[in-house]
């Protein structure tokens, strides 16, 4: 059967992100940016974690290869900024994690096996299509 792989990792990837927000919103709204340690994160960190990286999963499984313009300063900015927006946050963790839930479930079989060369190992389509959930 084609796709059954691809299937359960895009609805879990939903469920998954379904799940975040639900226990985002268990937070008191006054402690979601809140982190008890420098060194420690925020749930609203978290969160815009799993929204920029779904779209740059997204972007991966189309592209089949690491991002050539990834800087991590970038992203770190980023992800700071959307952190602070609860509202931004949650719009784009829904958007990207439905366009990366379409990327996955468009993935063909044939291409599960697929490595693409990340800037630590190599990882297969299959493994990527995995990290949303």
């Amino acid at each position: 059967m084609s796709g059954v792989l691809q299937n359960f990792l895009a609805e879990s990837a939903q469920k998954t992100a379904g799940d975040l927000k639900e226990a985002l919103h268990r937070i008191p709204a006054d402690k979601r940016n809140w982190a008890p340690a420098e060194t420690s994160r925020s749930a609203l960190d978290q969160l815009a974690e799993c929204a920029i990286l779904n779209g740059q999963t997204m972007e991966m499984l189309h592209s089949r290869q690491w991002p050539t313009d990834f800087d991590m300063d970038d992203y770190m900015r980023e992800k700071a900024e959307l952190a602070r927006d609860e509202n931004a946050a949650i719009a784009l963790l829904d958007e990207n994690t439905a366009k990366v839930c379409e990327a996955i479930r468009a993935l063909p079989d044939e291409d599960l096996n697929l490595e693409i060369q990340m800037p630590w190992k190599p990882m297969k389509l299959s493994e990527i299509a995995a990290y949303p959930f």
